[in-house]
């Protein structure tokens, strides 16, 4: 039996087992394959999947700049039926060979359909379901659904080069280690947010309750949370591990969403950790109706820096206490 996408991912060493847990299980609320919960996530990037998905189906991977402008003619091979019915779409044709890149290029049903259909010879490529779908909609017209969007903003309209994003980082890296109290950990925190999220909040997190502490576009200031089971907090404090995924109209979302106004489709969860001890929660969204990019590792590692640049503080403190 043909090995499972996720488990030659894990084989691989691309990604852990126990993100393939978490990605499974955001598979099960939000739907879509494996592979793309995979890339939300941000554990790999929409490229290093399509290579591995080659790899994986041994089959060639299209190239992004073949999707760019596809000659209205080729387009014309399929109807959007078509293209919807088989999850492909052509993007070369040279004689009687039609290029087409597909989510599932090993059906060989599927492939001999599109040869009669078409009458030419179907040459299969691999496409991630996050391309497609995104080349569906340019081509033909095919809406798609609003988690898929952010996606590819920040794949390929708003990219930064890593020379940025390094620099960037190294200049807060050195803000953060020079911090020399909480406040100044918290408002470099708020602020490094709130440069890519519209609404961000901390709270503190003491005897199973969360009290609203600091905030950008929303207010929580000394305003009191449950953590019950059914609400985004409590997997990022059981597991330790950040949430993404919508509010969800829940009891134990209820206060959230009295603070917030409504109940935003999407939103991130990240611990504060301490020692593995969750000692708050970072709350993000960009308001009830937008959804977040997929570049969430940059705010991960914020998260994690202010982690350590607490733990400094403390120490300090000890220091000067002895």
């Amino acid at each position: 039996m043909k090995m499972k996408l996720g488990e030659a991912l894990v084989k691989d060493s691309l990604i852990t087992r126990e993100q393939l847990r978490m990605a499974l299980e955001r598979q099960v609320i939000f739907g879509g394959r494996i592979g793309t919960n995979i890339v939300e996530l941000g554990f790999l990037k929409e490229g290093e999947l399509s290579a591995f998905l080659s790899q994986f189906f041994g089959v060639p991977a299209v190239n992004p700049k073949d999707l760019a402008a596809i000659d209205s003619e080729v387009i014309a091979c399929f109807s959007r039926e078509l293209a919807e019915k088989y999850r492909g779409i052509p993007f070369r044709k040279d004689r009687k060979r039609l290029h087409v890149a597909m989510s599932e290029p090993r059906s060989h049903k599927d492939l001999d359909d599109m040869r009669f259909t078409t009458g030419f010879d179907v040459i299969p490529y691999i496409i991630t379901e996050l391309r497609l779908i995104f080349a569906l909609e340019k081509y033909y017209g095919t809406e798609r659904d609003l988690r898929y969007i952010s996606t590819f903003q920040a794949d390929d309209e708003v990219k930064t080069t890593d020379a940025e994003n390094k620099e960037k980082l190294m200049k807060l890296k050195e803000e953060f280690a020079a911090a020399r109290n909480k406040d100044e950990i918290i408002g470099l925190l708020l602020l490094a947010a709130s440069k890519v999220y519209s609404r961000v909040g901390l709270f503190v997190l003491k005897d199973k309750q969360l009290k609203g502490w600091k905030s950008k576009g929303m207010e929580i200031e000394n305003k009191n949370l449950g953590v019950a089971a059914d609400s985004v907090f409590f997997e990022a404090i059981s597991k330790k591990s950040y949430y993404r995924g919508p509010v969800l109209k829940v009891p134990g979302n209820e206060a959230l969403i009295s603070i917030l106004a409504g109940a935003p489709q999407d939103c991130l969860v990240i611990p504060v950790l301490i020692r593995d001890k969750v000692i708050a929660l970072m709350y993000i969204d960009n308001g009830n109706a937008s959804v977040l990019d997929a570049g969430l590792s940059y705010i991960n590692k914020i998260v994690s820096i202010a982690s350590l640049s607490f733990e400094m503080a403390i120490l300090r403190s000890k220091i000067m206490d002895l």
